[in-house]
């Protein structure tokens, strides 16, 4: 049941309308079978996987808090850390890890072939598997109360608005709207309106639309592509993948706002940061900070010398890009974002350039370190990246694709960027709700405007789903 679907909004129209007769208790249980329902939509079969993640989570957190034995706390953490990520890395990871232990006997001169059973990836398996691990965390820590009840924990966990791509709640933020009344409260059905208005805006009009562009240039020989072709694949995708991820989480948080839930902000205009540092303060934000502070500050953050410092960002970048997909593309992307965040550190104040101008060509310049990662994050193989690259800097010539991919990346994206101009100026997201009725009542027209005239020639699925 996708969020750009007919089915989804009779599911929502349906659940909400039940939901606001019902009392605290039986709007959670009400919440949390509408959660179960919409995950076994993708796969029922997937069903026992998430409670038993939930169950594991759920009575490892209550064994902490009931025992002062230290030595028991970290067992039964272990344990739990054990289950969660031994299912994350047999669904997600097996295949993987086997093909390429194949392939590096094969080159060693070992003749080896084995069959690996062809496992299907449970839809948001990362994200859930991340949040109830934080969740555990932070009871063993003693940051927060392991929670008596099942079924809340249960909703905490399979939550549906935000089940399958995010945004990665703490339990801190997310536990006590689930465990106490939520009230009605004044402004909460037009903010959720404006974000998932946005939203939709950001997957159909802009997602899918370049996405096609994408698709259509990423599925040719990277051989018979111009190197202009090839960019306008790259920047295609870098708003493809801005549009489909940042407008999930929009939608995420406008359903959620209608049921008197927060969910946090995941996206801050990611393509206005200047440096390694501010991207991941405004990219995927929920992951950057649960990466910070479940990994990099664990293995010593900041602290001791620059060498432990850069394997501290190397290995905390290395894991993030494996949690994205199972691929070395991905580990790549992961290794192209560790040493951005090293160079920069390195350098320190170099590349920051006094003035407006010095501001605009810091953005720009950093803006395509992005899309270098971009290039292998997408890429099929290592093969079609380099190629893609080569093309880039040894064959430039402005074809009819390039002009009409230019064309298209102007009609879609310079509204947007815009708009994100004015808000970053505001230091404000909700600098819309501030003003006139009448830029309003434009913005909102425009919005549903492009979503009607302009869909997309194909409706593609969320691309983190696949995460």
């Amino acid at each position: 049941m996708l969020f750009n679907s007919y089915a989804f909004w009779l599911f929502l129209a349906l659940i909400w309308a039940i939901y606001r007769l019902l009392p605290h208790r039986g709007q959670n249980l009400l919440l949390l079978g509408a959660s179960y329902f919409f995950y076994g939509c993708w796969d029922w079969r997937f069903l026992p996987l998430i409670l038993t993640t939930t169950l594991v989570n759920y009575f490892t957190a209550l064994g902490i808090e009931s025992s002062d034995d230290p030595k028991r706390h970290r067992i039964l953490m272990a344990a739990s850390a054990t289950v969660s990520l031994g299912l994350l890395a047999y669904f997600k990871y097996m295949g993987f890890f086997a093909d390429s232990a194949e392939e590096l006997l094969t080159w060693l001169g070992f003749n080896v072939h084995w069959s690996t059973l062809n496992i299907i990836l449970p839809v948001g398996i990362s994200f859930y598997t991340f949040q109830t691990m934080s969740y555990t965390i932070d009871v063993f820590r003693g940051q927060v109360k392991a929670t008596r009840s099942l079924s809340d924990f249960a909703l905490y966990v399979a939550y549906f608005p935000q089940l399958v791509a995010g945004p990665i709640e703490r339990s801190s933020s997310l536990m006590p709207q689930i465990t106490h009344p939520r009230r009605k409260r004044t402004g909460d059905f037009s903010e959720g309106l404006y974000l998932v208005l946005i939203g939709l805006f950001l997957k159909v009009v802009v997602g899918d639309n370049l996405g096609f562009i994408t698709d259509g240039i990423f599925s040719v020989e990277a051989s018979s592509l111009s190197g202009t072709e090839a960019l306008v694949g790259i920047y295609c995708f870098a708003f493809q993948i801005y549009g489909d991820f940042a407008g999930y989480s929009s939608i995420a948080r406008g359903v959620s706002k209608w049921f008197g839930i927060d969910l946090m902000t995941n996206f801050r205009m990611p393509y206005l940061a200047r440096n390694p540092s501010d991207f991941w303060q405004r990219w995927h934000i929920s992951l950057s900070s649960w990466l910070r502070d479940y990994l990099y500050i664990p293995l010593g953050g900041n602290r001791g010398s620059s060498f432990k410092i850069y394997r501290n960002l190397m290995l905390t970048m290395l894991l993030g890009g494996l949690w994205h997909g199972a691929g070395w593309t991905f580990i790549a992307w992961g290794a192209i974002h560790g040493s951005i965040l090293c160079i920069y550190r390195a350098c320190g104040d170099r590349f920051t350039l006094p003035g407006l101008w010095g501001r605009v060509l810091a953005t720009v310049g950093f803006f395509h370190l992005v899309c270098l990662g971009w290039l292998f994050f997408r890429a099929d193989s290592f093969p079609q990246a380099w190629e893609m690259l080569i093309q880039i800097f040894s064959h430039q010539e402005m074809t009819s694709l390039a002009r009409y991919g230019f064309g298209m990346l102007t009609f879609f994206c310079l509204p947007l960027m815009a708009y994100e101009i004015w808000l970053d100026r505001s230091g404000s997201l909700r600098r819309l709700e501030t003003v006139a009725w009448g830029w309003r009542a434009a913005t909102y027209c425009y919005i549903m405007f492009m979503i009607i005239v302009f869909p997309p020639p194909v409706f593609g699925q969320f691309i983190y789903f696949q995460f």
